[in-house]
């Protein structure tokens, strides 16, 4: 008889019980991001949030420096600017005309050239790291560098531009610093040299980030260079237009310097600007209160002017 034999017994691997992890350790990612974002939430309120707090509780009252007390107003600083019998409700909205003509003529310059600008160094030939730091050089320099560098250039007696136009046969002085419309040439003229660089560097780093098989495909299907302009590269730099357009918008509805150190405001006051209206309120008349009231509406119509970028780019991706 053949003997039966059982099979050897299977070997089963003991793995080792896994430890019931803690509660502590299972809600330990839960906390881990507020424990990061805590340094910045508590830089940003205290130099942040809480001037901006401080600030609507001045514009709440008529603080001036030179009265022993500060007396609560409400929204009366507010109402005056609205009031079109007022001296400061006048000047105020002159300011802001100044500030929404200079939006206009520049913020279009520094869409449009920029974006030339970067579509000619995105290209490959000799020199071209170069260029892109010689048309980015300008915008390190300080506004006050500025202003010094195109006074010289400007001056409308002793400026260098005018001395080359008369050797060119341009008998009359051009007053670009002093009459309308050099000085709005001016302005917008030393902005766009000044800032375009920062845009260029913005949209080539948008350029570089489209994927090359889309204009590969475009000349397959026997595209032109205007065609994947039109369907390949705006589509592309569409969230970096809308940053470049709002961010644009915000700086030059805030321009200070250039006018400050140009023109002066002049002539009569064509030139000055709401920050500059601004700082004449509250830091050569005193009138802190009034100076933050009108902070908050300027700061309520960019607000605003945002909003509509936003809700135009988004109708836009819609369609």
């Amino acid at each position: 008889m053949t003997a039966v034999t059982s099979p050897p017994p299977q070997r089963t691997e003991q793995r080792p019980a896994t430890a019931p992890r803690s509660r502590s350790a299972r809600h330990g990612s839960r906390y881990a991001p507020y424990l990061f974002l805590a340094p910045f939430m508590l830089i940003f309120g205290v130099f942040v949030l809480a001037p901006a707090a401080y600030g609507i509780w001045i514009s709440l009252h008529n603080w001036d420096f030179f009265l022993p007390s500060r007396p609560w107003v409400g929204l009366g600083n507010y109402a005056e600017l609205f009031d079109p019998t007022a001296l400061i409700a006048v000047q105020f909205w002159e300011s802001m005309r100044a500030t929404g003509l200079f939006v206009v003529f520049s913020v279009p310059f520094l869409v449009v050239i920029p974006l030339g600008l970067a579509l000619m160094l995105n290209r490959t030939f000799p020199g071209r790291t170069f260029f892109r730091a010689v048309y980015f050089a300008p915008y390190v320099l300080g506004v006050s560098v500025i202003g010094v560098l195109w006074q010289y250039l400007l001056n409308a007696n002793a400026g260098l531009i005018n001395y080359e136009l008369s050797r060119l046969g341009v008998t009359e002085a051009i007053p670009w610093l002093t009459a309308t419309p050099w000085v709005w040439v001016t302005l917008v003229g030393v902005t766009v040299w000044w800032t375009l660089g920062f845009n260029a560097v913005v949209y080539l780093a948008g350029l570089q980030g489209i994927d090359t098989t889309l204009y590969e495909a475009a000349r397959v299907d026997g595209a032109r260079k205007r065609h994947e302009f039109w369907h390949v590269t705006l589509p592309g730099l569409r969230p970096v237009l809308l940053f470049v357009i709002t961010i644009t918008i915000l700086a030059s509805a805030n321009m200070f310097g250039q006018a400050y150190m140009l023109t002066g405001g002049a002539p009569s006051n064509e030139t000055r600007t709401a920050i500059m209206y601004i700082a004449q309120t509250g830091f050569e008349q005193f009138r802190i209160g009034k100076a933050s009231a009108m902070s908050y509406i300027l700061a309520l119509l960019l607000i605003g002017v945002s909003t509509l970028n936003f809700l135009l780019f988004r109708a836009q991706e819609r369609d």
